[in-house]
């Protein structure tokens, strides 16, 4: 569906999970492309939009002052994928192809092109709707920061600034009341939240997905520091770390989402038995749907800025295919099947996990 003349019209939507810094792509989008003479449609709740049919218009009005706030003006939506689409008569959960529909809606609606913000998951449902003949550009947003292409995705560093400040506020209660204090934090696959967030709070303890750690590691760590007459500890876990000998700590499973597995319960847990083993008072908070709320941090607005209105350019200049991502100080692109080539995890010689070692922090295991 190449655009053969001049664009003229363009959608965007926000897929996957939340994020600070969504809105903030929009701004970035839509003041350029109306600038520009194009018209923008904004289309409703992800995927789901773009499958039932669900969309406004954008006008100046509505991106104006939308800089600083959370969330999303379009809604969003993790289990629109098209291509994985969940039908209930009430008793029974079947999985349909809805790819058509998504194509029919795109070209009822006379669009030129597509900016679709969202994760892994956004960019791989980008790459099959491209195939199939949609010109999309896209945007990478998750604040798990796990897509290899980027170096950084937006939404991260407002989560890490969420997971920092509990931290902050967990030691003073933790150090008043001599505790050993588990903050269970989001990272299903990658550890990068637990990391940047755990180093920047001073957690004693970081326990990663990547790294599966040994029980008797933690409880020698922490008794070892209430011998040394600290008598608190702080243990930021990822939801989907899990011990050497165990696996993933899985809440429930819903067969609407392409990934089934919803993760949590691994910071009570962890909790209890360090509890039952140290015989340390223990009590573990999960942060959960924070980490994803409120306003996103003045770097997280810059660089939204910059991926939106660097997502418009590739538009006005018909390069189709690709996601804008940063390299350095500066916002490139690549093409989407890079983007999603590869999963970014925490490795061992990463300099935050080195500079984390320096400074005491175990991460549970004997060595990386």
């Amino acid at each position: 569906m190449t655009s053969k003349g001049k664009i003229k019209r363009i959608g965007i939507l926000t897929g996957g999970g939340d994020c600070p810094g969504l809105n903030a792509v929009i701004r970035g989008v839509s003041k350029p492309a109306h600038d520009n003479g194009l018209t923008v449609l904004g289309i409703l709740d992800g995927f789901e939009g773009l499958v039932e049919g669900k969309a406004t218009e954008l006008y100046n009005k509505d991106v104006s002052g939308i800089l600083a706030s959370g969330g999303t003006i379009l809604g969003s939506s993790n289990k629109g994928d098209p291509f994985h689409w969940t039908v209930s008569n009430g008793k029974k959960i079947s999985i349909v192809d809805k790819s058509a529909d998504a194509l029919r809606n795109y070209d009822a609606w006379n669009l030129d092109a597509l900016i679709a913000i969202g994760g892994d998951g956004t960019m791989n449902i980008s790459k099959k709707l491209s195939d199939m003949g949609m010109n999309i550009v896209g945007v990478p947003k998750t604040i798990d920061n796990d897509l290899e292409a980027t170096d950084l995705t937006f939404g991260h560093d407002s989560a890490v600034f969420v997971v920092s400040e509990a931290l902050d506020r967990l030691h003073t209660t933790a150090s008043s009341h001599h505790r050993v204090m588990v903050i269970e934090v989001m990272g299903r696959y990658a550890g990068w939240i637990a990391l940047n967030g755990g180093l920047a709070g001073g957690a004693d303890i970081i326990l990663l997905p990547e790294f599966p750690f040994e029980w008797e590691i933690i409880y020698d760590r922490v008794l070892e520091r209430h011998m040394m007459g600290k008598k608190f500890s702080i243990v930021c876990v990822a939801e989907g770390a899990k011990a050497v000998d165990g696996k993933m700590v899985v809440k429930a499973r819903d067969k609407k989402r392409t990934d089934p597995l919803q993760l949590g319960g691994i910071g009570e847990y962890v909790a209890k038995r360090i509890a039952e083993s140290t015989d340390l008072e223990t009590r573990y908070i999960v942060l959960g749907h924070l980490q994803r709320g409120g306003s996103p941090t003045p770097f997280d607005r810059i660089l939204s800025t910059k991926f939106g209105t660097s997502a418009i350019e590739l538009v006005m200049k018909k390069k189709f295919g690709r996601m804008v991502a940063l390299k350095g100080n500066e916002v490139k692109s690549v093409k989407i099947e890079e983007a999603i080539a590869k999963q970014k995890l925490v490795r061992p010689d990463d300099q935050a996990v080195r500079a984390a070692r320096a400074v005491g922090v175990s991460f549970g295991t004997k060595k990386i």
